[in-house]
Formats: structure tokens, sequence, C-alpha cells
């Protein structure tokens, strides 16, 4: 079943119910903060990613934060940081960025809404796998640059390298 199945119309359902709904279509952890907000865990190939939905109704966006705790070495900063400006030359759809005193590496996306368009829960779910896949993309090229002391263009060469052949 589709998620866009789970209901036949959701023009009058809050974004974060869709959410709540998504996550719970997935058999995601999800903790409902408030009305506007929901907290999920989400798996990964690499790691379990928190992500975290909030409605904004003054600014008329669904934000999207997509983390995962980094804690890179004093010496490794000025490479991740250049690895992050790298890889968010690579996208489109959002932008990575270092919390530092939170020490967590953070996707960010907003989806500006519309009254007379408003978001729907496949293009929620669209956000959602967005961010995990954008993650999980470049999650090895940051290890690679943080603890293996590679420079950020070999890293993200090796990290987007297409398999070839088998194994």
């Amino acid at each position: 079943m589709s998620a866009a199945e789970l209901y036949l119309s959701s023009e009058t359902l809050h974004p974060i119910d869709m959410v709540e709904t998504l996550a719970e279509h997935h058999s995601w952890d999800f903790d409902r903060m408030n009305e506007d907000q929901i907290a999920m865990a989400v798996e990964g190939q690499w790691r379990t990613y928190s992500v975290t939905l909030a409605l904004s109704p003054r600014d008329d966006m669904l934000r999207l934060l997509c983390t995962f705790e980094m804690d890179p070495p004093e010496g490794a900063m000025a490479a991740l940081y250049e690895t992050i400006s790298r890889a968010n030359d690579m996208v489109w759809s959002g932008a990575f960025s270092f919390w530092e005193s939170q020490r967590l590496m953070v996707w960010r996306y907003g989806l500006l809404l519309s009254d007379d368009t408003p978001a729907g829960i496949d293009q929620i779910e669209r956000m959602i796998r967005s961010a995990i896949t954008a993650a999980e993309r470049f999650y090895p090229a940051f290890q690679l640059v943080a603890w293996a002391e590679h420079s950020p263009e070999s890293a993200l060469n090796m990290a987007l390298a297409e398999a070839v052949g088998r194994a």
C-alpha cells in the first residue's frame, strides 16, 4: 500500500498528522512533541537518523531536520567544513551543516506551504526519504575526512563511486 492510499484526501489533514501516519506505516519510532512537531528514528544502512519535522504556521513552512551524532577531532574540522561545502554543491533539495556545540551533522530542508495547495502525504514522504538518502550518500565521506584523514575530494570520490562488477 502506498502512502497516498493511507488517505484518500489529505488536503484537510494537518501535515504533522500525515507524518505520524507515515511513521506508523513504516514502523518508525516516533514521539509527537506537540501539535506542530514530531521526532522520529529512521534506520539507515550506516546508522539510525533522528528526523524531526515541525510546522511553522508563521512562516507557512514545514521544516525537516535529519541529524546524526558526529564528534570529529578538532584537527579534522577544516577539512570537514570543506567536505560539507562540496557536498552542498552536489545537492539541490536541502543542505548539510555541522552544529558544533551539539556535535551533530544536520541535513536541513524547508518546504514552503500554500493555502491553495497544501502538502500531501506523498510529498512529505519524499521529503523524509530525500533527507535519509542524502545522509546515507554523504555519511562515508564525512567519516573518511574526520577519522581517516582523507582529503575532501578523495573522500567524496570514494564515497560516491558506483560499484562495478560482482562480489
